[in-house]
């Protein structure tokens, strides 16, 4: 089982050392993330213990100074890209904060109504452009129909994975992502030419729970098909990561977003099969009322996401 990295300094720690690297003060980089330099000093002192040497350099009486040592000039370029993904995180983070937000939240604010499938697979990207660009906040309702949600003026915009016409409102489409079928290499099916629609529907398979994940747009591809319901899964799992990793250690093939595998299957960690007579295609459509206009941080959001189609 795995645990939690015990030689990782903590995010705040390895924030203050890169900040130290670009001002060339302990109290500036203190002062920048809201600490005392006691405060700072004791951040440094543990990620020292924890990666086993000073990160700075020691002054004539054994005193940290702001110049890095050689581990602490790695431990700065090595921890950018988690730095750079926690930023990212912390912004997407945000937008789950249930706070009120009524006419007078003005602008800045949008309420974004969308299900669990359209915020794994677009939100974080859209929030951070936003962002790096016209700032704006947003506040995310999570809804099994993000339609009715704008309708009702719950929402100003929606993002809906469902295909068909969507009375009262206007639609655009905001991204296009093919659904794979992926087997562990060594499965049969990664060796085969490709497996029947009503083979995989037959088939139980990993899968996230009822409304989650591709399933729903699986369901929905083998009824159009006419393939029959699909077989009950042969095991559940919460989180599209979980459902990865399962299927690299052979436990059963899945149904998931090509962008979700795309790194397994460059690695040769999975094997994408062929599903034939049964299109995978899922499309999300942002959506906003009829006769309206889209103002402020609503209209932000909608350029980015439409590829500034959306004016």
């Amino acid at each position: 089982m795995a645990t939690a990295p015990a030689r990782v300094p903590d995010l705040t720690a390895l924030a203050l050392l890169r900040d130290i690297a670009c001002s060339g003060s302990m109290a500036t980089a203190a002062e920048g993330l809201g600490l005392t330099v006691q405060a700072a000093s004791a951040r440094i002192r543990a990620a020292e213990q924890q990666v086993g040497g000073p990160v700075l350099e020691r002054g004539r009486r054994g005193r940290r100074s702001s110049s890095l040592t050689t581990r602490g000039v790695l431990l700065v370029e090595w921890a950018g890209p988690l730095l750079a993904a926690a930023a990212d995180l912390d912004v997407a983070v945000a937008a789950l904060r249930e706070e009120p937000v009524g006419e007078d939240a003005g602008e800045d604010t949008v309420v974004l109504a969308a299900n669990p499938v359209v915020a794994e697979c677009l939100l974080q990207g859209w929030l951070v452009e936003l962002r790096d660009g016209p700032g704006g906040r947003v506040v995310l309702r999570d809804t099994p129909d993000p339609a009715a949600a704008v309708r009702s003026g719950d929402a100003a915009v929606g993002v809906v994975s469902t295909p068909g016409p969507l009375e009262d409102l206007h639609a655009a489409t905001v991204a296009s992502d093919p659904l794979v079928l992926v087997v562990a290499p060594g499965h049969p099916w990664s060796a085969a030419d490709g497996v029947d629609a009503t083979e995989l529907a037959g088939t139980p398979l990993l899968t996230r729970p009822p409304g989650a994940g591709a399933r729903p747009a699986l369901e929905a591809a083998l009824d159009a098909a006419g393939a029959g319901e699909l077989a009950p899964p042969r095991r559940e799992y919460a989180a599209d990561a979980a459902l990865r990793a399962a299927v690299r250690a052979g436990a059963g093939p899945a149904v998931l977003g090509r962008a979700v595998v795309a790194a397994d299957v460059a690695a040769g960690s999975l094997v994408v099969v062929d599903v034939r007579g049964l299109d995978l295609t899922r499309e999300f459509r942002a959506v906003w009322q009829e006769g309206t206009s889209p103002r402020g941080t609503a209209r932000d959001l909608l350029r980015i996401a439409t590829g500034g189609r959306i004016r």
